[in-house]
């Protein structure tokens, strides 16, 4: 994705925003912004600062008819191929972000934390980070902190859940769409909030499509490696958290240790299952549309 990024006087919102109806975009309300115009090519906002960004695939030819309606330098120094660019995010936000998502065995969780200036302070000091870079012996610790000073919310989807939800999708991004939408509307029901960030994995719109009337409000940005704001990284330890209750949970159920992820050591450890229940036991057990499965 390229990026278009220049400010403009706030006096040319106006004519800009008649450039794009003329251009036939569909025009709808931005939070932070004055309006934001996409079109299958490319999106564009117009900030309430001023500041003025178009991103798509090849944005070279929109942002040169930009200038020349408004007549203006040309865009060569203004297009940049590989900085990204800097969302403008509030200190009240909600952070987004799942677990389970590549692990054979256990249900997927998504969480969602609301931070403000506040509970930011108050996350730093306690070394809030991406659950990745955190042991699993101090997830429960750093859990019951975030529990403890930030409105929050857990979507947890058990495997048999999981795969009936599966089946109904057909598609594991829009499964994942779903359930960052209802963790965030859950937050929304009990405070709230304009502005919401989560990890990128589909497109933009899966995730948006999926809100219901409160979530509709809010402004929702996705990016790549969103786990670097303490919001979204608040929002993996949760969900971390979660998902290693459940498969604890679980493993104590069967009497057996269900490893994580997708190795050897889980098809060895399904098929010891299958073969004292049956395979169809592992629906209640596992995602059962991944190829561990068919291995088996």
């Amino acid at each position: 994705m390229n990026n278009y990024s220049r400010k403009f006087d706030i006096s040319e919102e106006q004519k800009l925003k008649e450039f794009f109806i003329i251009k036939g975009a569909e025009i709808s309300p931005q939070q932070y912004a004055f309006w934001r115009a996409r079109t299958s090519a490319y999106c564009a906002v117009f900030y309430n600062s001023g500041k003025f960004l178009i991103q798509g695939a090849d944005v070279s030819g929109i942002a040169s008819e930009v200038e020349n309606f408004l007549d203006i330098d040309t865009v060569s120094s203004v297009v940049n191929k590989s900085e990204p660019v800097t969302i403008q995010v509030p200190a009240k936000r909600i952070g987004v972000d799942e677990s389970g998502k590549g692990d054979f065995f256990g249900p997927l969780v998504i969480a969602g934390v609301m931070v403000d200036e506040t509970n930011i302070k108050i996350l730093q000091e306690a070394n809030i980070r991406d659950c990745k870079k955190v042991d699993d012996k101090l997830i429960n610790k750093m859990a019951a902190t975030i529990k403890n000073n930030c409105v929050f919310s857990v979507v947890t989807i058990n495997p048999a859940k999981y795969n009936e939800l599966y089946k109904n999708f057909g598609n594991l991004n829009l499964l994942l769409a779903w359930g960052h939408a209802r963790t965030i509307e859950n937050i929304l029901e009990k405070a709230d909030c304009g502005f919401a960030l989560s990890d990128k994995f589909g497109d933009e719109k899966l995730i948006r499509n999926a809100l219901m009337e409160k979530g509709k409000k809010i402004h929702l940005e996705q990016k790549c490696k969103a786990e670097s704001d303490i919001a979204v990284a608040a929002a993996s330890i949760l969900a971390r958290a979660q998902f290693l209750k459940v498969m604890s949970d679980l493993s104590a159920k069967y009497n057996i240790i269900l490893p994580k992820g997708a190795s050897n050591q889980v098809i060895e450890t399904a098929r010891r299952i299958s073969s004292k229940y049956s395979k169809n036991e592992l629906s209640n057990l596992a995602k059962i549309h991944f190829k561990t499965f068919s291995d088996i």
